[in-house]
C-alpha cells in the first residue's frame, strides 16, 4: 500500500505572484512545493492531496495542481472555517483558521491509507521523505495508532534574519517521542540556541536537539481521534479569537493517554523555509548547490 502525501496549503492566498508558497526558488522556476512532491514520489508515495480553500480552488488547480498531472494521482479537499461539529458555530468576527489539526481533519473523506502531512512552503529533503515513506509503507500492514515524525537538528532550522518558532522534541532513548514543547523565540547564541520568550532568563537548547517541522506520518485512525477531540477543543477554545488547534497538541495528548505512539525519524536532510523575505536568497543558493551535486535535476518538472 503506497502512502499519500497531504499538503497543507489552505494558508495560500488567491494572488500568487509574490507569495512565498509558490515563489520560484529553483533554477528553472521551481517552488519549494515542487521539490516536496518530487521527493515524495521517489520516496514511495502514490498520491498527493492538497488541503486548500474554496475561494482560490480554481486558480490553485490551474497554477499548482496541474503541474503534477501524469506524475501521480492528485486530490483536493477544503479547509472551511464553518466545518465544525454541531452545536458549535463560528463566533462572530472569527476569520482566523482553526489550525493545522483542523486542516488535517479536512482530508478525512479523501484519505484512507497511511499518510504524511507537510506544510506547502517548507523544503524537507530527499532523506526525510525516504524515511517517512518506508515507515508508512510498513504501517499499512498493521493496525493501531502508530505514528512517526521526522526530527531535524535544530541548528539547520534556524534563520539568520530573526527568531523562529519550533517544536522541540523530547525523545526517549528508544527513539520514541515523549512530547513536543513549543518554543517561539529561538535564536542561535554561539554553540547553543536560546529561547528568548523570557529575555531575562532564556531557555538553553542544544544545537542538535530534534525539532519538529510539521512532517508527520499517520495511520487513518487519526481521523477518528480528530473527530472525537475537536468538540472538546472547541468547548474550551472556540471563543478565543486567535486560538488554533495544532497537530502536536493532538499527538501529545494521544501519547500521554497511552492511545498512540510516535517514532522520531532522525534525518540529516537540510530543512529550508522562507520565514523572512531575506531568507529567499539562502534557500535558492542551497537548492542550487543540491542541483549541482546531482541531488535534483536542473529542470525538476520536465516531462
Amino acid at each position: 500500500m503506497k502512502p499519500t502525501l497531504v499538503v497543507l496549503a489552505a494558508g495560500m492566498g488567491s494572488r500568487y505572484g509574490g507569495l512565498k508558497q509558490i515563489d520560484p526558488v529553483g533554477p528553472s522556476g521551481e517552488a519549494i512545493l515542487d521539490y516536496s512532491v518530487f521527493d515524495a514520489v521517489r520516496g514511495g508515495f502514490g498520491k498527493v492531496v492538497f488541503v486548500i480553500r474554496h475561494d482560490f480552488a480554481d486558480e490553485f488547480k490551474e497554477k499548482v495542481g496541474r503541474k503534477y498531472e501524469g506524475l501521480l494521482p492528485v486530490g483536493y479537499c477544503y479547509q472551511d472555517i464553518a466545518d465544525i461539529p454541531a452545536p458549535y458555530e463560528v463566533p462572530a468576527g472569527r476569520t482566523k483558521p482553526w489550525g493545522t489539526a483542523h486542516a488535517t481533519r479536512a482530508a478525512r473523506s479523501e484519505v484512507h491509507e497511511p499518510f504524511a502531512v507537510i506544510n506547502a512552503d517548507d523544503f524537507y529533503g530527499r532523506d526525510a521523505f525516504a524515511r517517512l515513506g518506508a515507515f508508512l509503507s510498513a504501517a499499512g500492514e498493521g493496525e493501531g495508532l502508530h505514528f512517526a515524525m521526522v526530527g531535524y537538528r535544530l541548528d539547520v532550522t534556524l534563520s539568520e534574519n530573526g527568531s523562529v518558532a519550533r517544536g522541540i522534541c523530547d525523545v526517549a532513548p528508544d527513539g520514541m517521542l515523549r512530547g513536543v514543547r513549543e518554543m517561539t523565540k529561538l535564536v542561535r547564541a554561539g554553540d547553543v540556541v536560546e529561547n528568548r520568550e523570557n529575555p531575562d532568563a532564556p531557555d538553553i537548547v542544544p544545537l542538535d536537539a530534534r525539532a519538529s517541522m510539521n512532517l508527520w506520518g499517520f495511520t487513518p485512525g487519526l481521523f477518528d481521534e480528530l473527530e472525537r477531540r475537536f468538540p472538546e477543543w472547541l468547548a474550551a477554545n472556540a471563543g478565543k479569537e486567535k486560538s488554533e488547534w495544532y497537530i502536536p497538541f493532538v499527538v501529545d495528548e494521544l501519547i500521554h493517554e497511552g492511545k498512540a505512539d510516535c517514532r522520531v525519524l532522525p534525518t540529516d536532510s537540510s530543512w529550508f523555509g522562507v520565514t523572512y523575505r531575506e531568507d529567499k536568497p539562502h534557500v535558492s543558493a542551497a537548492i542550487r548547490a543540491l542541483v549541482d551535486a546531482g541531488e535534483y535535476p536542473a529542470n525538476l518538472l520536465a516531462r
